[in-house]
């Protein structure tokens, strides 16, 4: 059974960082691209960064790029997001997801998905 466990969210306030986490069982890690989307209250969930099965590429939503870096480790079957310069809009629920597809920001094309943390970033 395919598990992806989300950790790291809270509460911070504007201009501070998180490091969100996503361990990822029962799958073979390696062999999936891997992304994070978030979901804020009465919004559709949105893409928000995705990186490649070997770590090789990644892709960002533009109102993150330059903030936000997405990675991997391989060895830890583990993909990580590291937020900085956060912004109040930033708040939502933040979901990890998987697929043996190629990286790309479509939900639709994503296989797994984890149950989500939720971050606030207060003004």
């Amino acid at each position: 059974q395919v598990q992806l466990v989300e950790s790291g969210g809270g509460l911070v306030q504007a201009g501070g960082s998180l490091r969100l986490s996503c361990a990822a069982s029962g799958l073979t890690f390696s062999s999936h691209a891997m992304a994070w989307f978030r979901q804020a209250p009465g919004k559709e969930r949105e893409f928000v960064a995705a990186i490649s099965w070997n770590g090789g590429g990644t892709y960002y939503e533009d109102s993150v790029k330059g903030r936000f870096t997405i990675s991997r480790d391989n060895a830890k079957n583990t993909v990580y997001l590291q937020m900085n310069s956060l912004k109040p809009e930033d708040t939502g629920v933040y979901y990890c997801a998987a697929t043996k597809r190629n990286y790309n920001y479509r939900k639709g094309r994503y296989d797994y998905w984890g149950q989500g943390t939720q971050v606030t970033v207060s003004s």
